[in-house]
């Protein structure tokens, strides 16, 4: 089976947010089961060789608008002109294609002619009134958890197949020696205040905060101050690779603010025994489950200070979730061979309607 993956955002190795990591590990999988996988994306205007390289390509005599290129270990096609999808995807010539993103009407406008089953993949429910219109078309939808999917069905009136995101255990396992804390991505809908806060009130503690991929310089440096003066905060660059910090970590702060489709942190630091501490918005309570603790995401700081104390200073305690942590990434819906085999069933069906309406 030959699967198209379109957005409008970036693709690994140049965004690394929980969508796009989500994309890929998919995209592998998929490879890995014998299907033939490719990433339609955006392509941010960086000096990098790809971006330098995918310029160039394009503007040769015989290049096209979405030049190809390997480095994921499958193919990605990255440009900028929505209008011209039609023409990769007559390229591509997949069985089925995924759009990827919360505004997908000009992607339907524009693959819609070419016959081609497609599907929409939701991982975000923050403006969802425009998608309204899609109720009635009889377009697939799918969507990445329990929560997304009663949202979608509640305010669009949109009836979807959930698709939990992908997270293999072998690329985020490691030997653990657990003595420190883990917050990431310093945006501010991320909660990044409140792990501050926390962080500040708690001058015992070590904790490593992972900088949001596209900070300005001026913000960089604002958050570098307020961890230079708190004593206790280590700032890093993101990374593709989370292993080294998940294996001094004991302890995952998630208070984000907005309400999470998800919660990709969790499902990753549980694979490790890694207990969370996460706000109640979203989808997130549904994806930290026993394995910690979730807090009204508004409260105040003695809140959060009193959970974080029953998972940090308790040992008996943090022992019992780290337990209920790593047995909950066990379950069977979130391991990597269940999420495949429901995908590509939800897509050979999906493949059979297209077949069977009237020419």
């Amino acid at each position: 089976m030959r699967i198209l993956f379109v957005t409008n955002n970036i693709h690994v190795p140049q965004g690394g947010g929980g969508a796009e990591r989500n994309t890929h590990e998919l995209c592998v999988a998929l490879k890995a089961s014998g299907a033939q996988p490719a990433v339609l994306s955006s392509l941010k205007p960086d000096n990098s060789w790809l971006s330098w390289s995918n310029r160039v390509r394009r503007h040769l005599p015989s290049g096209t608008e979405f030049p190809r290129d390997n480095v994921c270990g499958y193919p990605v096609f990255r440009g900028w002109n929505v209008a011209r999808t039609e023409e990769l995807a007559r390229r591509f010539k997949p069985d089925a294609i995924i759009i990827q993103t919360t505004h997908p009407h000009q992607f339907l406008h524009a693959l819609e002619p070419t016959g081609i089953p497609l599907c929409v993949y939701f991982h975000d429910v923050l403006a969802l009134d425009h998608l309204k219109d899609l109720a009635g078309t009889g377009l697939h939808v799918l969507t990445n958890s329990d929560f997304t999917a009663a949202r979608f069905r509640e305010r669009c009136g949109l009836v979807s197949d959930v698709i939990l995101p992908l997270v293999d255990p072998r690329h985020y396992v490691t030997e653990t020696h657990p003595e420190r804390v883990l917050f990431v991505n310093t945006a501010p809908h991320k909660g990044c205040d409140t792990a501050f806060a926390i962080a500040e009130q708690r001058a015992d503690v070590a904790f490593d905060f992972i900088l949001n991929w596209s900070l300005a310089a001026d913000k960089v440096a604002e958050l570098e101050a307020r961890a230079a003066k708190a004593g206790n905060i280590t700032l890093h660059r993101p990374t593709g690779d989370m292993r080294a910090f998940y294996a001094r970590t004991r302890l995952v702060l998630v208070p984000t603010q907005v309400e999470e489709a998800w919660g990709r942190m969790a499902t990753e630091a549980h694979i490790n025994g890694i207990p969370v501490l996460g706000s109640n918005r979203g989808g997130l309570p549904e994806a930290i489950g026993p394995g910690g603790l979730t807090v009204v995401h508004d409260a105040p700081v003695a809140d959060w200070l009193a959970a974080f104390a029953r998972l940090w200073d308790d040992r008996k305690s943090h022992e019992e979730f780290a337990r209920a942590a790593r047995a909950y990434s066990k379950r069977p819906e979130v391991q990597p061979d269940t999420i495949i085999t429901k995908l590509q069933h939800v897509l050979r069906a999906l493949i059979a309607s297209y077949r069977q309406v009237p020419a």
